[in-house]
């Protein structure tokens, strides 16, 4: 009995993922909030966040149109026809309920960066865009991770204050589609490393590069959205274990990035990363105040 290679496995992943899961309709949502104020009060910053997250896929696509300009096939066919049009209906879902809180409309970062416009001159050699292909695999697994364990703090948040409307309708449905695309990170990764394609030079540089441009989801390495990033862990109750979300959130890269480092749970620069965050938080709060 034959079995299908690792391409092929991720290939039909991908393919199942538009047919089981087509991007959310915005009709579909039931916009009855019982106490607009509490819902507001306890997660109104972090619905904001998300939203803007969210709604930045489109200058997403554009950066891995720059750092990938050779990219693959199943590449494709993941961010431009399942997790594209996912990702912008949740963040459509998300800012229209922060409106409907009584907040201002999200306001996502849609430019791409001129260090992202460097990386993308250098993808033009194929030995470098292999490094920006593992870096963007690795990237995105962490952020969909620390997307599914937002959206479970929040589904539970919103059972518990009894608006069942907000958690069936919006949230269960966003986070469901989370976890697939976090297999398509995890996967893609796995068979880069696994397949020999990256020779040790190639891993030295990725490792050099993760340590020196980690980014905690939506910062944009910019210290206003480092510290509303702090907020969001605060208020979500993960700064009460920063190590234990560290682990959470980096594990994947542990494993694949470091696997010669023995009984490494996560990159020290996760952890540093939130800590960063959660002291410009407490310095400044959620304020929109310039980097």
């Amino acid at each position: 009995m034959t079995h299908p290679s690792s391409d092929q496995r991720i290939r039909e992943h991908v393919q199942r993922l538009g047919e089981e899961h087509p991007p959310i309709e915005l009709d579909s949502v039931d916009r009855f909030i019982r106490d607009p104020q509490t819902v507001a009060d306890r997660y109104g910053h972090v619905i904001d966040y998300l939203a803007r997250v969210e709604l930045e896929v489109d200058r997403n696509v554009l950066e891995l149109l720059v750092l990938l300009p050779d990219v693959s096939e199943v590449d494709r066919m993941f961010y431009a026809d399942v997790w594209q049009p996912q990702e912008i209906q949740h963040g459509l879902i998300l800012d229209r309920l922060q409106q409907d809180l009584g907040r201002p409309a999200a306001e996502p970062q849609l430019e791409v960066s001129y260090k992202m416009k460097i990386m993308g001159a250098l993808a033009h050699f194929s030995s470098i865009q292999d490094v920006a292909r593992l870096l963007y695999y690795l990237t995105g697994a962490s952020t969909e991770r620390q997307a599914v364990l937002a959206y479970n703090v929040i589904h539970a948040g919103m059972e518990e204050m009894a608006e069942p409307a907000i958690a069936d309708t919006i949230i269960a449905p966003i986070r469901r589609q989370e976890p697939g695309h976090f297999a398509f990170y995890r996967m893609s990764a796995t068979e880069l490393i696994r397949s020999g394609a990256l020779r040790p030079w190639q891993l030295y540089l990725a490792r050099v590069l993760r340590q020196k441009t980690y980014n905690l989801v939506g910062t944009n390495g910019q210290d206003r959205y480092r510290a509303q990033m702090g907020g969001v862990v605060s208020a979500l109750g993960f700064d009460a274990d920063l190590a234990k979300y560290a682990r959470e959130v980096g594990r994947i890269e542990a494993q694949l990035l470091w696997a010669n480092e023995q009984g490494m749970e996560f990159p020290p620069y996760v952890l540093a990363a939130l800590r960063e965050s959660i002291e410009l938080y407490r310095e400044r709060g959620f304020g929109d105040i310039a980097a």
